[in-house]
């Protein structure tokens, strides 16, 4: 699509794949919100699938000025034609300038294909959204209230603000985590609009008989405390410490990119950029060195206690507090003052004197 629309909405498109709505959505919801108050247009949602609209009202409820609901056979399960057919659909009928999906595995792959169909721009990734005024040096042309799309780039090394001025909408990804979920308002009133999608004619490449959906290990976003292990634990073995302190604490396991790769810790319990980002009231790192990749997804913990042999280890600056020392022989220390009756804070005392 050419011509931006200023006029346009900001639509966030609301996972509801097997027609259970994500927390993904309502995550971006909030932001959506920001930036629709920021240009001065409607906040819309985009649901699609089958027996979808009675999520309608959770998502008006967490800011949502209007719901369009598209519902078809043919978008029972995710599958990307029938999706991104849908999809590109509604948008050339409304026009939004903004349209944001989370970075989970269906909207990494509905976004692109979208995108790729209308010629427009898309940026992978965000870590955060904001509206700001660009000028194009080459050309002399100033723009109004674009899109920042910033993420973070070369390996996490800088970060990036990526604006697409001219071919609209603007669209983006934006990670799991980053945003959070705002307390809904039961008061909000929104229009749903009944979107009709005539997909009859369409054929889609698979016919799905059966699905098995593998529920996630852990949901790290709603764990209060966690304890985390890097490649510093040494082994798979060695990882039980990890899950011994996190017993004690009531706490989740989490790991670094580096314990997952190694084999010490499931995916599902991966920290960071490539992860889940999390903010805990409080983050044990053990052993986890701290590069910039990993602290993306930790750093905004309330507090952070960092457990490393490695006194100038990046982790340290990001830390509250620190323990210098072997974690074969601080854990097990900490284990047995929490045991006692210690505080977190009293355990990690006495562990690193």
């Amino acid at each position: 699509m050419v011509n931006p629309n200023h006029d346009g909405e900001v639509w966030v498109f609301a996972e509801a794949d097997d027609g259970r709505l994500s927390e993904v959505p309502l995550e971006l919801m909030s932001k959506g919100r920001d930036l629709a108050e920021r240009l001065n247009v409607p906040l819309a949602a985009a649901l699609l699938g089958t027996g979808v609209q009675r999520h309608a009202e959770t998502l008006i409820a967490h800011g949502a000025d209007k719901v369009y609901v598209a519902e078809h056979d043919k978008l029972e399960h995710y599958q990307t034609r029938g999706y991104a057919d849908a999809m590109c659909r509604l948008i050339e009928q409304y026009a939004p300038q903004v349209v944001l999906y989370g970075a989970t595995p269906l909207g990494r792959d509905l976004a692109p294909t979208v995108a790729s169909r209308l010629k427009c721009g898309l940026t992978a990734d965000c870590t955060d959204l904001q509206i700001g005024d660009h000028r194009d040096a080459i050309n002399k042309k100033d723009y109004k209230n674009l899109l920042f799309q910033i993420r973070p780039a070369f390996g996490g090394n800088i970060i990036a603000t990526i604006v697409n001025p001219q071919r609209w909408p603007q669209m983006a990804t934006v990670r799991e985590g980053v945003m959070p979920i705002a307390e809904p308002d039961e008061t909000r009133s929104g229009e749903v609009v009944r979107c009709d999608v005539d997909l009859d004619a369409l054929e889609l490449p698979l016919t799905i008989h059966d699905r098995h959906r593998e529920p996630k290990r852990v949901n790290l976003k709603a764990a209060r405390i966690i304890v985390a292990g890097g490649a510093g634990v040494g082994s798979r073995e060695n990882f039980g410490l990890i899950w011994d302190l996190a017993s004690c604490l009531g706490a989740a396991v989490g790991g670094s990119r580096a314990a997952v790769d190694l084999g010490y810790v499931h995916h599902d319990h991966q920290v960071g950029q490539t992860g889940t980002t999390v903010r805990p009231a409080l983050y044990i790192a053990c052993g986890i060195s701290g590069a910039v990749q990993h602290r993306a997804g930790m750093e905004d913990a309330a507090k952070i206690l960092a457990i490393n042999n490695d006194p100038e280890a990046p982790v340290f600056s990001v830390a509250h507090y620190g323990i210098v020392g072997d974690l074969n022989e601080v854990i097990p220390k900490m284990i047995k003052a929490v045991r006692g009756g210690a505080g977190v804070q009293e355990a990690g005392k006495e562990a690193g004197s």
